[in-house]
């Protein structure tokens, strides 16, 4: 018995009126007549007393009518359950940033993105800097915030995103700590924690030398925030971090320094080259090249 079969059945029973259980569901009186025709047919014996005056049920056909109505409810629902979830069906997009990320600044290319993209689900996700391509490369985010240089072949650079200063992180309390500002001259004086990321990064970050010459020593090796601040509060070193660190990590324990001499850090946009080009990291980067560069 076809659903539309069940459906003519399960009518008639609530009607017990050929013509009405027709207007009910927008066909002829003829096309009931042979729909349960066909079924009495297949079952072998009647479902309705029929006469010019009534339509009544036969036992079989209360029986059936009973066994049919919860199965019929249910397959009605699973349909409508899965026509609602084609409907609300929304595509995902994970960007990934250092240490959670800096949605707050970024929320005028966001709303820009979402506004282009109603249907797009936008997700944040955290990454390391001990590990900032990995993400991308094992496809746990779409695309990620990431600061210049990046020089992998498997990884495309879009539109920078912003720009920031470099300032140095101290216990509280250090000699620098009441400084205004200070020149990466000083780190001469300093062991200055060694981070684990990417050589070019490392370089860009934390110069060998500073601009006079004098040798830069560096000290613990560390993987993300969580030990660079351990190993700030412990007296262990200082270190160059973003100016971002600053602003969404405030502590008691540590104070943030400016670099006035450190060159300034360029965030991009960063995905995977076999990104499907219509796709929505692309709409996210013509969101992001269609507002410009953010003011932080």
């Amino acid at each position: 018995m076809e659903i539309r079969d069940i459906e003519i059945f399960l009518t008639l029973c609530e009607e017990l009126h050929f013509g009405r259980t027709a207007e009910r569901l927008h066909v002829t009186s003829a096309r009931i007549s042979q729909a349960i025709k066909k079924q009495e047919r297949a079952v072998g014996a009647e479902l309705f007393h029929r006469t010019s005056r009534s339509v009544r049920l036969t036992p079989l056909g209360e029986q059936l009518r009973r066994d049919l109505t919860q199965a019929y409810q249910a397959l009605k629902d699973s349909i409508d359950r899965a026509a609602l979830a084609a409907r609300d069906k929304r595509e995902s997009l994970r960007l990934g940033m250092i240490g959670g990320g800096i949605a707050r600044d970024l929320r005028p290319v966001l709303d820009l993105f979402a506004g282009r993209h109603p249907q797009a689900d936008l997700q944040i996700r955290s990454m390391a800097f001990g590990d900032p391509f990995g993400p991308l490369r094992r496809g746990e985010v779409d695309l990620a915030v990431l600061w210049l240089p990046v020089q992998e072949g498997d990884l495309v650079v879009g539109p920078v995103m912003f720009t920031e200063p470099i300032v140095l992180i101290v216990p509280a309390g250090h000699r620098l700590a009441a400084e205004e500002s200070v020149s990466l001259e000083v780190l001469a004086d300093e062991i200055v924690v060694d981070a684990s990321m990417p050589r070019y990064w490392r370089e860009a970050l934390l110069p060998v030398h500073t601009p006079s010459g004098r040798l830069i020593r560096t000290g613990p090796q560390v993987h993300d925030l969580l030990e660079v601040f351990a190993v700030i509060t412990s007296g262990e070193g200082v270190c160059l971090v973003h100016a971002q660190t600053a602003r969404y990590f405030a502590r008691p324990d540590i104070v943030y320094v400016p670099v006035h001499d450190a060159p300034l850090a360029h965030w991009a946009l960063v995905w995977r080259a076999d990104a499907d080009p219509g796709g929505l990291v692309h709409g996210f980067a013509d969101a992001v090249r269609e507002h410009g560069p953010l003011t932080l």
